[in-house]
């Protein structure tokens, strides 16, 4: 034996299983089911979206036979903080879950440019991969300084570099740029952060600045004055071996200058030589032959 049993539908459950599938920055995906399986009818559902930042209120109105619900919430703020709740038309009990939207996203390639008493800091415009941010809404920039422990504001800022004076050397610094807090400073972007602590150590950045300049000059100018020693060194050398050069090429040809044909004769050994084998040699002088003395 068996017996069917229907059910009487009942419309003052709440939905079921309500859940978040996807958030975005400006939307989020929420899915939940009916208050009981196989509905024979269409069902009027109430999404109310609470905003916890700003304090305001939207609702949403949903109708569907189907069991399993799917909706997309839009128009919500990057960094927003929201409260759902999902209802049948009715006012019966309610389903409820909270939901915080993607942030904005960090600055790109952010970068510090060291000057003399100060530091620069220069990142990427945001706008340029971020459609939902406006540049009137600027950046905020903060310090933090690993030495002291503490974190300081520095302020904001709606260009795209931030400059940063009066560091300490020997301290270490950690700088951070995000898109500017709205709200209380409830909703902020990502923020992008970068270490700086090329300071070494002493009392302030602006002693640090001015003393590498003499540094450079204690090294440099002792290398440029070897230099030039050298050169000089170099120089009077080579005048002096050209002026010995000279001078023994001069006593040379002297000494083989003839007054009598106004030039320098020059010879080599051999031909000395062979001059010498071939002049008849003298043996003496004959009686008969007279002697003339010029």
């Amino acid at each position: 034996d068996y017996v069917v049993v229907k059910m009487i539908p009942d419309n003052r459950l709440p939905p079921r299983h309500l859940h978040s599938v996807h958030t975005g920055k400006t939307f989020a995906v929420i899915k939940w089911e009916s208050p009981y399986d196989s509905p024979d009818q269409d069902m009027l559902y109430a999404v109310a979206v609470k905003d916890l930042i700003r304090k305001t209120d939207k609702i949403y109105k949903v109708k569907t036979r189907n069991s399993t619900v799917e909706y997309t919430i839009k128009k919500l703020e990057p960094g927003g903080k929201y409260h759902v709740i999902v209802q049948l038309g009715n006012m019966s009990k309610e389903s409820s879950m909270k939901i915080n939207t993607v942030r904005l996203s960090a600055p790109d390639a952010l970068k510090i440019i060291t000057e003399n008493d100060h530091i620069l800091l220069f990142w990427k415009s945001l706008a340029l991969k971020e459609s939902n941010f406006n540049e009137s809404r600027g950046y905020e920039i903060h310090m933090f300084d690993s030495l002291m422990n503490i974190t300081a504001y520095l302020g904001n800022t709606t260009e795209n570099f931030f400059k940063v004076s009066n560091l300490k050397i020997g301290h270490n610094y950690s700088f951070t740029v995000q898109a500017r807090c709205l709200y209380g400073g409830q909703m902020c972007g990502e923020p992008a952060t970068l270490l700086y602590d090329e300071l070494g150590t002493g009392e302030d950045s602006s002693a640090a600045r001015a003393g590498r300049p003499t540094d450079i000059a204690a090294i440099v100018v002792p290398v440029l004055f070897l230099l030039l020693v050298t050169l000089g060194i170099g120089f009077v050398v080579l005048y002096m071996r050209h002026r010995r050069l000279q001078n023994s090429f001069t006593a040379f040809a002297n000494s083989h200058y003839s007054s009598r044909l106004g030039s320098a004769i020059f010879s080599s050994g051999d031909d000395l030589g062979d001059e010498d084998d071939e002049a008849p040699m003298i043996t003496g002088f004959s009686d008969d032959v007279p002697m003339v003395i010029a």
